[in-house]
């Protein structure tokens, strides 16, 4: 029987911008290189530390694309290509502010004044660009993770990973099919069955180690179509019948990287070994 491959590989330099999709990738401790090292921040209104910024709240952030070259990250609305931005990859102010994503606090850099009054003007509200020094480390969640465990600005976790045919699978339910888009993976595999990738508690890609710790809970940002930063009700509706487990839809697989270097599209998916799902639950169908 063949093995799962890598079908795709994506990251998101700035959070909860768009898309770019790589044919190879350096997996490093916080995840893929690049990913998720930028995001938007606002002030807090009781003088708290700035708040981090995404598409369930300001949906038209969907509609900013983002290219990365050798040298630069470069940004641009989907609508106005012409009024771009550049920032360098090694990019950042001496100035540290503190940010939170979720209930983590931890120290950023500003990137420019530059990047700060771009981003205010195109989304129509004051907001700063900040960056992920390297000498910050946000502990993953202990629940799940090993002490050590470090993430970027993602959520909670290195890595997202989502079955195809988990995919086609809901498409095959829904009146209108989705786009892998919606649920923003980093890992997309071929070739293993539908929602497969939830008991994998440890498997190799290519040669690099890694760990499903965490079914991944959705939320409101699988609603906003990517193309058009409108929102509806699916994909989560149909999800959420079939997919609800301990009054959290899920769909995809948190993962932790057990070692670092580079894996490329096409790479083998070996499973070493798999969790024991719970019988019957919504989750597991």
């Amino acid at each position: 029987m063949a093995l799962p491959v890598l079908q795709e590989i994506r990251i998101y330099p700035i959070k909860s911008l768009g898309c770019i999709r790589l044919q190879e990738a350096v997996a490093e401790e916080r995840g893929f290189r690049y990913d998720r090292r930028w995001m938007l921040v606002v002030p807090d209104p009781n003088g708290g530390p700035w708040q981090f910024v995404t598409q369930r709240t300001i949906f038209p952030m969907a509609l900013l694309d983002v290219a990365l070259t050798e040298t630069t990250l470069q940004v641009w609305h989907r609508h106005r290509p012409e009024d771009g931005l550049e920032i360098p990859l090694t990019l950042e102010s001496e100035e540290t502010l503190l940010a939170t994503v979720w209930d983590d606090t931890m120290p950023v850099r500003t990137v420019s004044a530059e990047a700060d009054r771009w981003f205010s003007r195109t989304l129509g509200f004051p907001c700063r660009l900040v960056r992920m020094p390297d000498s910050t480390r946000r502990e993953a969640d202990s629940r799940y993770a090993r002490p050590g465990d470090v993430v970027s600005f993602a959520d909670g976790y290195p890595f997202l990973l989502i079955g195809q045919a988990s995919l086609d699978e809901l498409n095959g339910r829904l009146t209108e099919p989705v786009a892998m888009a919606r649920f923003r993976p980093n890992l997309v595999v071929s070739g293993s069955l539908p929602y497969a990738e939830d008991a994998w508690s440890r498997f190799i890609i290519g040669d690099l180690p890694f760990r499903g710790v965490k079914p991944c809970a959705r939320c409101v940002l699988t609603t906003i179509h990517p193309e058009t930063g409108e929102r509806g009700q699916e994909p989560l509706k149909t999800l959420a019948a079939y997919r609800t487990f301990n009054r959290k839809v899920l769909f995809g697989q948190n993962v932790i990287p057990d070692a670092t270097g580079l894996v490329r599209v096409g790479d083998a998916v070996r499973v070493l070994e798999e969790k024991v799902m719970v019988p019957g639950s919504k989750a597991t169908a």
